[in-house]
């Protein structure tokens, strides 16, 4: 689970974790859509792209603290993100999460990897 330690909002109540190269790469290209309670998170990766997916996406950049350095709402497919300065991670949220989590870089999340 990740939770936002700032507002008390959950922000993926699941979080799938892609931790090897393929895994990155392959991410959430050919999915018809991430489920409102999901997120995946890219481990040790700092910039992202949105080729071949089939729909917009909220893009949360954090440090190796889980704090937010970068958040950019609806991100839509076939676009570039260059990480943001102390990116280590990224995560992946379905399109509004953002906006209703009230989630902006600064803000630090909480991470339960039991919930993998």
């Amino acid at each position: 689970m990740l939770r936002n330690i700032d507002t008390g909002c959950v922000v993926a109540a699941r979080v799938l974790v892609a931790d090897s190269f393929l895994t990155r790469l392959r991410g959430l290209m050919g999915r018809r859509s991430l489920p409102e309670s999901e997120g995946l998170l890219l481990e040790n990766c700092s910039s992202i792209h949105t080729f071949f997916m089939r729909f917009p996406i909220d893009v949360v950049f954090l440090d190796k603290n889980f704090r937010v350095v970068g958040a950019f709402p609806d991100v839509k497919p076939w676009r570039i993100l260059a990480g943001e300065k102390g990116g280590i991670h990224t995560l992946e949220l379905p399109s509004g999460v953002l906006t209703s989590t009230g989630t902006i870089a600064g803000h630090r999340l909480s991470y339960d990897p039991a919930s993998r």
